[in-house]
């Protein structure tokens, strides 16, 4: 009996943080400028949007988890690649679109959605250091988005099977977190995940 109530009691943490990430994305998810993201094709078979819903919702993970501005997170991990365009098809791809894409998607997310200081910098430097004339994040935030697109798009592109990433991902991004300082060395020691 005690197990099934634990069973529960999980089950409803995990839809209540999911209730939580929907009331901050709704709006933007149900945009049809959003929508047409799905049109284009990002990483290996993965569509933009398919890959800024993974971003969203682990940078919206991690940012509660460590007591950061989880709505900028949910928010900025889906508008981070607002770019409307097929990169692959554009001339010099990967030199021109790595450059210039955060400012393209930041002018388009601004277009259509009133955005926070958090959510902009998250917006404009999620490719740091290669853009921006390597200026520095000022928020936290930002350094969490820039670790789980670089995880995200390398699980993307390697179609690495789910749940065993997942589990390896965590544990990357919690070492990561901690070298950040995002959290104290002793979470990282204890058997977190």
């Amino acid at each position: 009996m005690a197990h099934q109530s634990i069973k529960l009691k999980r089950c409803l943490a995990k839809y209540e943080l999911y209730q939580e990430y929907i009331s901050y994305v709704e709006d933007i998810l149900n945009h049809p400028e959003v929508q047409r993201m799905a049109d284009f094709a990002h990483h290996g078979t993965t569509s933009t949007l398919e890959h800024v819903m993974h971003v969203s919702y682990y940078t919206f993970f991690l940012c509660k988890k460590y007591g950061l501005d989880a709505r900028a997170g949910a928010r900025a991990g889906l508008l981070h690649d607002f770019f409307l365009y097929d990169w692959h098809e554009k001339e010099d791809p990967k030199i021109v679109h790595t450059l210039y894409h955060p400012k393209i998607a930041l002018k388009n997310a601004e277009k259509y959605f009133e955005l926070s200081d958090v959510e902009r910098e998250m917006i404009l430097l999620h490719m740091y250091p290669v853009v921006e004339g390597f200026k520095q994040p000022k928020y936290k935030e930002t350094q969490v988005i820039q670790m789980v697109d670089k995880i995200c798009a390398v699980s993307e592109v390697l179609k690495v099977v789910p749940k065993l990433v997942e589990r390896r991902l965590q544990k990357i991004a919690l070492g990561e977190a901690v070298s950040l300082g995002l959290v104290p060395v002793e979470v990282h020691q204890s058997r977190f995940f």
